[in-house]
Parts: C-alpha cells; structure tokens; sequence
C-alpha cells in the first residue's frame, strides 16, 4: 500500500524575541504569573515585513533542503493557517509563487491549532489517492496580528512562527512497521465556538478582529478532546502509550500538555515541550516542535510519532507516523 513519509522539517522564526519581561508597561503581568499559568518564557512577534507568506516560504525552503528536493519535485501544498496574508487568494498559492511553482496545486486548511494535523492528514490522502507524489504541508502563523494588547488573559500566550515537512508516497507492508503516516483520527464541535473565536471577519463585521478566549473552558475541555483522538488512533493501530516514541502535542499551555500526557499514560520523558520558547504559535506550534526534536536529534528513523492538537471551533486531532 501507499504510505506517506516524511522526507524533510524546516521552521522559520520572526527576528523579534518577545521574552516575558518585556510585556511590563503593556499590560498589567508578570514572568513568574505567566510561567506557572503556561510554561512560556518567550516568544517571536513578527515585524511588519514578516508575514504568514514568507514565514511559510522561509520554512518550506528549509523542508526541502532537508529533504534534498527542489520546488520543481512538489506537486501539492497544503498551508494550515487561521492568519493568510489576504482573504483570498489562498496563501499558500502566494508561497507556491515565492517558490516559483507554476505546476500543481495548492490550498489553505483553517482549523485554527489543529490546521497542521488536519493538513498531514489531507495531504496523506491525496497522497495514497494518487492525486500528488509529494507534498509540502505547512503550518505558518501570524497571531500577534489578531491579538488585543490590552487583554493580558489572551496576549501574552501567543507568537508567530512557521513550520514545514514534506511528505512523499512510498510502497508500505501495510503493517505497524511501516514509515509514514500510520492512522489519524480528526473531530470538530461547533457547539463550543464562542469559547475560542475572532470577534471580526468578512462577512460579519468587515474587520479582522481580535482573538477572544474563555480560557478555563477551553482548559476543561482541551484534555478530554485530546485523550478521545489520540485513544481513537492507538485503537486504529492496535498500540497502547508504551508503544510510543515520542509525542508531539500542540503547545499551548504546558498545563494541559502534562496533564494530557499523564491522563494517557505517556512518560513525560517522551513528550515534546517547546511552547516556553515559542508560545502558542497555532498551526505553526506541532511542526516547530516536531522540527526541533528531530534537530537535535531525539526523534530518529523508525520511531513511533504521536502528533496531537486542539484548537478554536474546537476542532481536535492525532496523527501516528513512523519516522
């Protein structure tokens, strides 16, 4: 059967480093209350020169330098994105430009912080559809530019970033043993939008609005969401925790991320934790902690990969891949 590998990771970070401290005489905080509620400690702000477009291009650049391929060998691009440069088109047709792409096809995937594993999973199947060889899936974010820097609950865990893997069809067994993307499982309830929405958008109120959360509500309901896909997925592949080499969750709050871990029997030795250098950087956070545990070494060829996230809507998601 056809599987999905992962060839290549890059990231691309603003040039800005917005450390805790630095919110003093903006709004009323401070690092200690902001490490014990979130585990941030920094994060990257983009200047006015940085966008969701060349952020996503820096990263795919890198992506493919990794994976030893040039634009020319891409057929589909899927950018995971809830901050595009423009309403339309579709950025991630802006990127295929930068790229000098004149060849295949690209799309934007909204599902706000769990854009990227809902984006993995789409480009899987068009992968094992046969509709693309390979693809460059992307998580790019420009978040400081929805939030209200007035609101302390709300602007001191987000940052911009952006993150890239490609993705290539490869024979599989059809068993565990194989690489690539083994089993996914994605959810979405529209009964809790209000819960972690933007107060604007086109049709609504022709501005862009600001970034509005209730944040205890989304943390009473970020676990149990989470634990529901990522138990779906062990069932899909008949695995348990213990199977697992590494899980990769979206970093938002290092609160819900061990508590996650803890409640599905993960060893926290095991879990990727990148959101004290980066925040909450929405689709962008699961491939930027991914990229950087597989940097440095940690996440190796033939180990088993949990990717996991949630975000506004809620939607919620995991995707399991063999490195």
């Amino acid at each position: 059967m056809i599987r999905s590998i992962v060839r290549g990771t890059g990231t691309a970070l603003p040039r800005r480093v917005m450390k805790n401290t630095d919110f003093a005489g903006v709004v009323e905080t401070s690092d200690e209350w902001i490490v014990q509620r979130t585990g941030i400690r920094q994060r990257h702000i983009a200047e006015p020169d940085e966008t969701t477009a060349s952020l996503g291009e820096e990263a795919a650049r890198k992506a493919l330098e990794a994976a030893g391929l040039t634009p020319a060998d891409i057929d589909l691009i899927v950018l995971a994105t809830s901050t595009p440069n423009n309403t339309f088109p579709a950025t991630a047709v802006e990127i295929q430009q930068r790229l000098g792409m004149t060849h295949g096809f690209a799309f934007d995937m909204q599902a706000v912080c769990s854009g990227f594993v809902y984006a993995v999973n789409t480009a899987d199947l068009h992968i094992r559809g046969g509709m693309a060889r390979r693809a460059l899936v992307i998580g790019s974010e420009t978040f400081s530019r929805l939030l209200d820097w007035n609101d302390r609950t709300t602007c001191v865990l987000f940052g911009d970033g952006a993150g890239a893997i490609v993705l290539e069809a490869a024979e599989g067994e059809g068993t565990l043993a194989d690489r690539g993307v083994l089993a996914a499982s994605l959810r979405s309830d529209g009964c809790h939008r209000d819960k972690l929405y933007v107060d604007g958008g086109p049709s609504t109120t022709g501005t862009v609005g600001h970034l509005r959360m209730e944040g205890r509500e989304v943390f009473k309901h970020a676990v149990s969401m989470i634990s529901d896909v990522i138990e779906t997925v062990f069932d899909q592949a008949g695995i348990t925790a213990d199977d697992i080499d590494w899980f990769v969750p979206h970093q938002a709050n290092k609160r819900i991320i061990d508590a996650s871990a803890k409640k599905l029997g993960i060893a926290p030795e095991k879990v990727v934790i990148t959101v004290d250098h980066h925040g909450n950087t929405s689709a962008a956070s699961v491939p930027l902690a991914l990229h950087t545990a597989v940097a440095d070494g940690r996440i190796k060829k033939g180990d088993l990969v949990l990717l996991e996230a949630m975000g506004g809507g809620f939607t919620w998601g995991a995707v399991l891949l063999r490195w």
